[in-house]
């Protein structure tokens, strides 16, 4: 018989299905590990630099073997065609012949080709490293906020999963610049003008942010100089170059195209093609190499997009004056000076009201968000547009800028499984690709949707409030 000691010191095994050892303990699911290993790799000082060099060495090793035997992919085959034709040919996009890019395009695209055909794609993805490691090292404020920021890591990662057209298409310039500029708006915003002037001399979409900063940013005369400087440089390169007639060539030749397969717009002409109503169908734009779609009552979208387009973007612009400064109060400026000539208290506009930078950050993405629904192009690239904006709105203010943070990575990962994985299938009208598709332009329009109320809630806010303040005279007394 066992003694009672032994009973009372007897310590019961643990019971584990499966296990019949004591020693065993059973492991963490694989999500619960994986939050840990995630949250270890946030929180260490360095794991963003990691993060960094994982990726973009993800993307150069990717395109080694291409490289290796000098080819290019992705839109790369094109401009080294044109920065071939600059340099060997001396034939210059918009100085010899019109261009679908503003002529300050002409320099990252020539530039990777300086040092041979053989190596342009090493040299244009060193570039995009460097642009890329600059905005990273101004978004975590030049490396001093390292630990535990999602908004740099939100960046990092939807941007690699963007990383097909964010490493070989003309957005991988624009949108560190972008980024740059924006985290530079408040401290420096001579250089913040001079980088969205640069940007938008390359891609014509930053010129809803600088829109967004002139009507909204107590910064715009100083942010408009450094755009001005800048356009009276490129100006004056390309009429030196007697380029003059096709300076604005970008403009009308975007005017003149049909319904891209991939834009907003195009959707019902998608689904009409999808579903084979007679005179809808996908076809092949030869002279832009992409794909247009086109069917019954696409004549007046084709027309008028851009018309509605400039509506939409003058109203809202409208909506962010109002949200930054309020309504004109003549009335109360002319009680004002009455007042004050007879002595009595004056009401008068508060200045310096309500949170400028958010509401600027907000007014940008929301002209940028018209700029691609309200466009008849559209192409994978255009997220790229949406991203920078975001990543410094999630940076600056983390709890206004969550939704666009969530919506925007839903709608970047339904844009590369769109493009390039089932775009053959979407070429082919699978209804799958289709469905994709149509979920993407449908998180775009709630995402404009989202941001329009939020802007036009703050206007109605600063309408109501209007933050008046009271000036009383002062008036001296005797000690009595």
């Amino acid at each position: 018989m066992d003694s009672p000691a032994g009973k009372a010191t007897a310590r019961p095994r643990p019971y584990i299905r499966g296990v019949t050892t004591s020693s065993a303990v059973a492991p963490a699911p694989l999500p619960t590990r994986l939050r840990r290993t995630w949250t270890r790799v946030q929180a260490h000082p360095r794991g963003l630099l990691y993060g960094f060099v994982a990726v973009h060495a993800a993307v150069f090793l990717a395109l080694t073997p291409l490289m290796i035997g000098g080819g290019v992919t992705g839109d790369l085959p094109l401009y080294r065609l044109w920065a071939t034709g600059a340099l060997s040919d001396g034939v210059w996009p918009v100085l010899d012949f019109s261009w679908v890019y503003p002529a300050g395009a002409i320099v990252p695209i020539v530039l990777p080709n300086v040092f041979g055909e053989q190596h342009y794609q090493f040299v244009w993805l060193a570039l995009l490293t460097a642009l890329d490691a600059a905005a990273l090292w101004l978004l975590t404020d030049r490396g001093r906020r390292t630990v535990d920021n999602r908004a740099a890591w939100w960046w990092l990662l939807v941007t690699l999963v963007l990383s097909p057209v964010a490493f070989l298409r003309l957005e991988g310039f624009s949108a560190p610049l972008v980024v740059a500029a924006l985290m530079l708006l408040s401290t420096r915003p001579r250089v913040a003008g001079l980088l969205l002037a640069a940007a938008t001399w390359i891609k014509v979409w930053p010129a809803a942010v600088i829109a967004a900063v002139v009507v909204g940013s107590r910064h715009r005369a100083v942010v408009l100089r450094g755009g001005v400087l800048v356009t009276m440089v490129v100006v004056s390169c390309v009429l030196l170059g007697r380029g003059a007639d096709d300076l604005t060539s970008f403009v009308t030749m975007q005017s003149g195209r049909a319904l891209q397969l991939e834009a907003t717009l195009s959707t019902p002409w998608l689904w009409m093609a999808m579903l084979h109503v007679p005179g809808a169908s996908v076809y092949q734009n030869v002279a832009l190499a992409t794909r247009e779609v086109m069917g019954p009552g696409d004549t007046w979208m084709i027309n008028e997009s851009t018309q509605v387009m400039l509506a939409v973007l003058v109203l809202l612009a409208g909506v962010l004056a109002v949200a930054s400064f309020g309504l004109p109060r003549a009335g109360a400026l002319r009680r004002r000076g009455s007042a004050a000539s007879a002595g009595a208290a004056a009401v008068v506009p508060a200045r310096g009201r309500g949170d400028e930078f958010g509401t600027v950050l907000l007014g940008a993405l929301t002209l940028t968000l018209a700029f691609v629904v309200f466009n008849k192009v559209g192409s994978p690239q255009y997220l790229l547009w949406i991203v920078p904006i975001v990543a410094v709105g999630y940076a600056s203010r983390p709890e206004a800028f969550r939704t666009p943070a969530v919506l925007t990575a839903w709608a970047s990962g339904l844009t590369t499984l769109v493009f390039p994985i089932l775009y053959r299938s979407l070429i082919e009208l699978n209804p799958v690709a289709v469905l994709l598709l149509g979920a993407r332009n449908a998180l775009l329009v709630v995402l404009f949707c989202w941001c329009t109320a939020r802007l036009v809630r703050l206007a109605v806010a600063t309408v109501r409030s209007d933050a008046l303040e009271v000036r009383v005279p002062l008036v001296a007394t005797r000690a009595s």
